[in-house]
């Protein structure tokens, strides 16, 4: 097989998407969307794998900025739109597009590289590791009651048009972002992510709807929504679904989870994509009725391991020698001495003996703080070569807060 690997050009943009179309099941998206990612993409930073006219692989990246442990925004590629298809699979082409997108990122001094997996088995052999988790509740309304702090009725709550409030609400997201790692700060265009509310994705539910929380004048809080009606012959039961929530108190953040189990007419409520410490949890009076899942979310792959390690911060002090293995991006592999606090890090290559032995992608999988190095020994993955490294390195690496990706890129 003949292929040809390069950047996307403009006149190939509708090829290129069509394919990634196909691979995903051959269902064109809404107008909206495709215009949305259209205009997000980076024609630069996407690749195409060609045979003759006929695109057979898709990838692309965002230029991220990513919140890490110690509040610092980290450049990071976000790897996207990965695509090969059906008819080109085992052949290559999802590891020619992995090797050149890699070196790219390297080249721009990106040290970081993230990702989210439609199937998550792929990626862990290309060196990323899943960093965090997401949850969702399905919780019945009718059963479960919020136990709320004090200063919940001080907070006001109304109703917005969500395009008519989106820049306040961008402001407010934006001064969430440092205080917990994995949160990307959205860039220009980024809002209209939040917005997007094809009808062909409804399923039935109402268009996106919008209350902002608000104390003497000031925005505290939003919460973007809809609500899908349903009737049985007892009477109402209609579902909340949840997009997205945030605050910057707990009293506002219980003011809005109190009137989302309040609506008129529903008996449930769908929350997708929440950190799997969401204080909900805490507020709820039976977590049994939440119906509480987690998956992975987003995976992290270290570039450059000496940048990535000294981007972050340690939650205690560490001195640690990691023997890296990493047969994808060789330029990592060997020993490195990280030396780090809640203050800064440095991390430097090193001749001295090894304390811990791991590949490239448990350093991913720990990067964030939510994954621990003990819980990665315990299944086999990190070597302890000198006694008390793993305790010492394991602690320094959490996160007060789990790491969490609010959406989807």
């Amino acid at each position: 097989m003949t292929t040809d690997l390069r950047v996307l050009a403009e006149s190939e943009w509708a090829c290129w998407y069509g394919a990634l179309d196909l691979a995903f099941g051959g269902v064109p998206e809404a107008p909206q969307e495709q215009e949305l990612w259209r205009d997000l993409v980076e024609l630069d930073r996407s690749l195409g794998v060609w045979d003759g006219d006929a695109c057979i692989g898709t990838t692309s990246a965002f230029s991220f900025r990513l919140s890490v442990p110690g509040g610092a925004l980290v450049d990071a590629a976000g790897v996207t739109m990965v695509s090969v298809a059906a008819t080109h699979r085992r052949r290559g082409v999802l590891t020619s597009m992995m090797r050149r997108q890699l070196d790219d990122v390297r080249a721009l001094g990106e040290p970081l590289a993230v990702l989210t997996a439609s199937e998550p088995v792929i990626y862990g052999r290309f060196g990323y590791g899943a960093a965090t988790l997401q949850m969702k509740a399905d919780i019945d309304t009718t059963r479960v009651r919020l136990s709320v702090p004090a200063g919940t009725d001080d907070v006001r709550l109304r109703y917005a048009a969500p395009a008519d409030v989106h820049a306040a609400c961008e402001e407010l997201y934006a001064r969430r972002v440092a205080g917990r790692p994995g949160m990307l700060a959205r860039r220009p265009g980024w809002e209209r992510h939040g917005l997007l509310d094809p009808e062909s994705d409804r399923a039935g539910a109402s268009s996106l709807q919008c209350v902002v929380a608000e104390r003497a004048g000031e925005l505290v809080g939003y919460v973007r929504f809809a609500v899908k009606p349903d009737w049985n012959w007892q009477g109402p039961k209609g579902a909340v679904h949840v997009r997205d929530i945030e605050a910057l108190d707990p009293a506002a953040y219980a003011a809005l989870w109190r009137f989302l189990f309040d609506i008129d007419l529903t008996s449930s409520l769908v929350a997708r994509s929440r950190p799997v410490d969401d204080p909900l949890l805490q507020l709820v009076s039976d977590i049994r009725r939440c119906d509480i899942t987690v998956r992975d979310s987003l995976h992290v792959r270290l570039v450059e391991v000496g940048a990535a390690l000294e981007a972050r911060t340690y939650q205690a002090p560490v001195d640690v020698v990691f023997e890296v293995a990493d047969a994808f991006c060789p330029w990592n592999a060997g020993r490195w001495r990280l030396t780090g606090d809640t203050k800064g890090a440095s991390c430097a290559r090193t001749e001295d003996v090894a304390d811990l032995a791991l590949s490239v992608r448990e350093l991913g999988a720990a990067y964030l703080g939510g994954v621990s190095l003990a819980s990665l020994a315990g299944a086999g993955r990190v070597r302890e070569l000198r006694q008390g490294a793993l305790a010492e390195a394991s602690v320094a690496f959490g996160s007060d807060v789990a790491p969490w990706l609010p959406h989807g890129f």
